[in-house]
This record gives C-alpha cells, structure tokens and sequence, in this order.
C-alpha cells in the first residue's frame, strides 16, 4: 500500500488529523530515526486529542451559552458579593452532575447570575457533559407552549438527561 492510499483511506475514515500528522511524519526526515511504536502512538494522540477538542467545541456550541468566553477562574469573590468560593469550586468539579443535583442561581439584576451559570456550564462541557442554557422566562415558554400542543413529556424528557 502507497504512502498516498494511506493518507486517503484515513481521510475515508474521517481520521483527518491523523492523516495531517501522517502526512508531515512523512516530510520529516528525523522521524525514520523513531521506532514505530513511537511513531503511531504520535499518530494516535493527535487523532485522540482532535477528537476530543472537536467534541468540546460542538458541546459548547450545542450548550447556547450567552457568554460562552465565562470561566470558574474568573470569578469575582470580592466581600460584597457574598459568595462561597469553596462552594463554587466544589460545583466546578461536576459531582453535582453525577448525583443527579440541581444548582438555582438567584441575585439581583446585574449580579453575575447569567454569568455564573455560564461559567459553571463551561465547567460541565470541558468534563464531557451535554449543556442547555436557557434563562427561565424562555424555558417557562417553551414548557407552556409544549403543555399546549401536547408535546410537554416530549420537552420535559430534554431536560431529564
């Protein structure tokens, strides 16, 4: 089998990141000096590690965050805002998620709220977990709506996961 065949039976199997990284393991001269093992194990990581990124933006994406750039880590703690750090942190860890928990996030206009939701969906996502932000006027609509039309266990069922 051609060097070529190769590259275009990975492309076939939806393994482009391998084929990329084939394809330059064959421009570089240095790498006839690594043992195979080595070599596909190179191989292997980056199809892995593509994959695994690839899953994390599509569930970001999915997620529908309006502030999908929001992060655990920059949180403010600051004494006025009263809020539990170790809590937070504890929350980040998605053992909540594990435990079928739920998290209500309530303060006043402008207090972070949609933020921290955000920032902990963000959390969720990177540990592989499926997101939906959806505010509570928009969800209390949709639910109202599927209660309408017949289709509230359909709706509801999206939510259970």
């Amino acid at each position: 089998m051609t060097n070529r065949a190769t590259i275009n039976k990975l492309i076939e199997m939806r393994m482009t990141a391998m084929a990329d990284a084939y394809r330059i393991q064959l421009q570089d001269s240095a790498m006839a000096e690594v043992p195979f093992e080595d070599r596909i194990g190179l191989l292997v990581d980056i199809e892995y590690t593509s994959r695994k990124n690839n899953r994390l933006k599509r569930l970001i994406k999915n997620a529908g965050f309006d502030q999908p750039e929001a992060s655990i880590a920059d949180i403010d703690y600051y004494s006025g805002r009263k809020l539990n750090k170790s809590l937070i942190d504890r929350l980040a860890t998605g053992e909540y998620i594990a435990q079928k928990h739920n998290v209500i996030i309530l303060g006043a206009t402008g207090s972070g709220k949609s933020y921290m939701a955000c920032a902990l969906g963000m959390s969720a996502c990177k540990q592989f977990y499926s997101v939906k932000y959806i505010r509570l006027p928009e969800l209390l609509a949709e639910l109202a709506i599927a209660r309408g039309d017949g289709s509230f266990k359909k709706v509801i069922s999206q939510y259970q996961k």
